[in-house]
């Protein structure tokens, strides 16, 4: 079976975004859910749950984000 970079999803609190996604966008998260939910053994009702964790796991594997975001994080000298 596929190890897919997604386990299993976590329930939290969601805040609300409308986005269209291209048809061939769509039609890859609907077959990445059965395959998710084949694994996980966790039924996964309405695809659009995917969305949330994959871009957290795209943001969190991208080095460059994480390297610019600690940056702005970081307090300027003088500041305080």
């Amino acid at each position: 079976m596929a190890k897919l970079k997604l386990g299993a999803i976590e329930d939290d609190k969601p805040i609300k975004i409308t986005h269209e996604l291209p048809a061939s966008v769509h039609r890859d998260l609907v077959a990445y859910a059965q395959i998710l939910a084949q694994e996980t053994a966790q039924p996964i009702g309405d695809p659009a749950k995917l969305i949330a964790p994959m871009l957290a796991r795209f943001m969190a594997a991208d080095r460059s984000f994480r390297k610019a975001r600690r940056a702005r994080q970081r307090p300027i000298e003088g500041e305080e």
